[in-house]
């Protein structure tokens, strides 16, 4: 199957939304006795959850920009993102509140499924599947929103009444959501399909893990984690760096948030139109995630994640970015180029790269490194991804393996140069700073470093997002973050 095409279906508890089927009217309520009676509903339900996470405040754009604008990365004069560029956010900035709000969204159609599936009557291994994926979403979810605003209310019941006793819960200690995640992704892992090539599996949940797991900086945990995946072969690496775009279930691919470029339940997929020139994108306006110079002067000579491919109808293609040339206005100069339908506007036929193989085998190399490293393990990971990029191996005796902080230098640098513009780099530059504060002059460059650059004092309260106006005005339980 090419594409999954994610439907919200006509279900609707608390935060659940309708959708049209054929030319009816949806359905605005269905209380859950009603619905949850068959299989049929059970993958409805499902499928309800993972349209959650095509949500504009998820992955068709926020997260995305999140991820790499405020970094190192990427740069924009566009003043509808003005305030990730120069890290200048408050509790009333739009992707603030976005950001916030659509992840609930998700975990409340989770929430409905892991509470009701259980008692329908279907065949068992399909219902822990179903059970599985959801608990990988609501994992995906959670990870996504402590990262960003530390301790939050944490919902394990779906929404089901406007009381304030369901609606306003107070917030969780961030280490609680934490043991939560991992509590659902090692479920999750025992329950989901080994393949299913548009759907989470069980080398998601454990790549996820390892995921979380490196940002508590737990390093065997992810180690472990990383590993299991690695030993599984559900994902192989690509040959080419250059042919892992557009996202479309490649053989890498371990997760992907599904889009199908038509009319999906009024869910649009619109980064690529927002990061491309026009051609291939619709519009022409000053983009966003415009790639730094300081990112262009990074890579190697030869390196084919940074060299020339060919000429495409953007402009001349270096895999990771497209020159469009001198060209005028808004359509000159370089831009991201991991989205590459044409045409490919507000409702793009792409996919989302959540996790595939190279960063898990990154994730690898760094929890080998971090534990008891330099190590052979950690170079054979770090080696795979550098030769896939056309880069030598490096040996124990390359200076870049010399001690366990040079061989974290280049496995920084080259998550940076592998997973440019996917919507990590933040992300990184947070854990390196927490990683620093633990253990002083840990990596070169991290959160505090940018924060420093763009406010003139390197604040650590913008390590977190503020807790938005709009949910501070609505639950009279919740605090807002320091300084802000």
């Amino acid at each position: 199957m090419k594409k999954l095409l994610f439907t919200t279906c006509a279900l609707t508890l608390g935060l659940l939304a309708g959708c049209n089927v054929l030319d009816k009217e949806p359905l605005n309520s269905i209380a859950p006795s009603n619905f949850f009676k068959t299989a049929t509903d059970a993958e409805a339900a499902l499928t309800a959850a993972y349209d959650g996470l095509q949500a504009k405040g998820c992955y068709a754009e926020v997260l995305p920009l999140i991820g790499e604008m405020p970094t190192d990365n990427c740069f924009s004069f566009n003043n509808d993102v003005r305030a990730l560029d120069v890290i200048n956010w408050n509790s009333s900035t739009g992707q603030v509140y976005d950001a916030y709000r659509d992840p609930y969204q998700a975990i409340n159609r989770a929430n409905a499924v892991i509470k009701y599936v259980p008692a329908i009557d279907m065949p068992g291994a399909r219902r822990d599947q179903i059970l599985g994926e959801a608990r990988f979403i609501r994992g995906l979810c959670y990870f996504n929103l402590v990262k960003l605003y530390g301790a939050v209310p944490l919902r394990l019941e779906p929404t089901e009444s406007g009381t304030p006793a369901a609606i306003n819960l107070p917030r969780t200690a961030a280490d609680a959501v934490y043991g939560q995640i991992v509590s659902d992704l090692t479920t999750a892992e025992g329950l989901m399909a080994a393949t299913n090539p548009t759907r989470a599996t069980k080398a998601a949940a454990q790549a996820l893990l390892a995921r979380v797991y490196l940002t508590q900086r737990q390093w065997p945990a992810a180690r472990d984690a990383a590993g299991r995946v690695l030993a599984g072969n559900s994902a192989t690496l690509s040959a080419s760096f250059n042919n892992l775009f557009p996202a479309d279930n490649r053989p890498e691919s371990i997760f992907e948030v599904q889009y199908a470029g038509n009319a999906d339940g009024g869910t649009f997929f619109t980064l690529p139109d927002l990061l491309l020139p026009q051609p291939p994108a619709t519009f022409s306006f000053q983009k966003f995630d415009i790639p730094t110079a300081e990112l262009l002067a990074q890579p190697t000579p030869g390196d084919q994640r940074w060299s020339f491919q060919g000429v495409v109808n953007a402009g001349r293609n270096f895999a990771s970015y497209v020159d469009a040339g001198p060209g005028s206005g808004n359509d000159r100069g370089p831009f991201v180029y991991k989205w590459r339908s044409n045409p490919n506007g507000f409702n793009s036929p792409d996919n989302y790269y959540v996790l595939r193989l190279a960063d898990v085998l990154l994730m690898s190399a760094e929890a080998s490194n971090e534990a008891s490293g330099p190590n052979p393990d950690a170079l054979a990971r770090l080696n795979q991804v550098r030769q896939r990029a056309a880069l030598p191996a490096l040996t124990s005796a390359s200076p870049e393996a010399a001690t366990k902080k040079t061989l974290r230098d280049e496995i920084d640098r080259q998550r940076r140069l592998e997973l440019a513009f996917e919507g990590e780099r933040w992300f990184d530059l947070l854990r390196y700073a927490r990683h620093n504060q633990a253990e002083p002059g840990a990596h070169v460059i991290t959160a505090l470093d940018i924060i420093q650059r763009n406010r003139g004092t390197a604040d650590a309260n913008f390590l977190l997002f503020p807790i938005p106006l709009a949910e501070l005005n609505t639950n009279t339980q919740l605090q807002q973050n320091p300084g802000y």
